[in-house]
């Protein structure tokens, strides 16, 4: 029996009334889950309470009957985790900036080999807050795509199974995320280097 067939046997338990069947379920994905959170997240304790959250909003789903079992556990859980993350950063940002370190991504990398000056510093920050922005525009199904592949370091064949669609639409997305923001760079006379 594969681990999708399991996944349903269990889910079809717990939905039953066996309470224990979600508990399984939840152990046998979460080593992925909590890996693929804190990959994202950088702090363990951070990471530890969206990988909380992830599994009480997935089984309140279940519980009101909103779950549809496509086979596909393991790709709807990573994806709320990834919403999860999200959400994180979000409320970040309204409280304060969120740092490249706190983001999980380093945007300007190269330019973490030299001392800079406080000149680097602004130029850096007005760079990281132009390419914010232009992603922001992006539509969701592109920004998501850049997110994952450049801050989340996914491989488009990871992206493809936690999106749902095929690796080829996920290349297209990504594909059509560049044509844009290389657009919107050159409308607003960007310069990002």
């Amino acid at each position: 029996m594969n681990v999708q067939s399991n996944d349903r046997v269990l889910l079809s338990r717990y939905l039953s009334g066996d309470r224990s069947a979600i508990s399984q379920l939840i152990e046998r994905h979460s080593r992925r889950v909590r890996d693929y959170i804190r990959m994202l997240v950088k702090d363990r304790d951070v990471a530890e309470d969206i990988f909380q959250e992830t599994f009480i909003k997935a089984v309140r789903v279940i519980d009101e009957g909103r779950y549809c079992d496509n086979g596909k556990f393991l790709s709807w859980i990573l994806r709320i985790a990834h919403n999860q993350v999200i959400d994180h950063f979000r409320a970040q940002r309204q409280d304060k900036s969120v740092t490249e370190a706190e983001a999980g991504y380093d945007l300007l990398g190269s330019l973490r080999l030299a001392e800079k000056t406080v000149e680097d510093e602004i130029v850096s920050r007005q760079i990281e807050s132009d390419v914010r922005m232009l992603i922001e525009m992006l539509p969701p199904e592109q920004r998501e795509v850049v997110m994952m592949r450049y801050f989340g370091g996914q491989s488009f064949k990871e992206i493809a199974k936690q999106t749902g669609v095929s690796i080829n639409t996920a290349l297209g997305r990504m594909r059509y995320a560049l044509i844009n923001l290389r657009r919107m760079i050159k409308e607003k006379n960007l310069v990002l280097c």
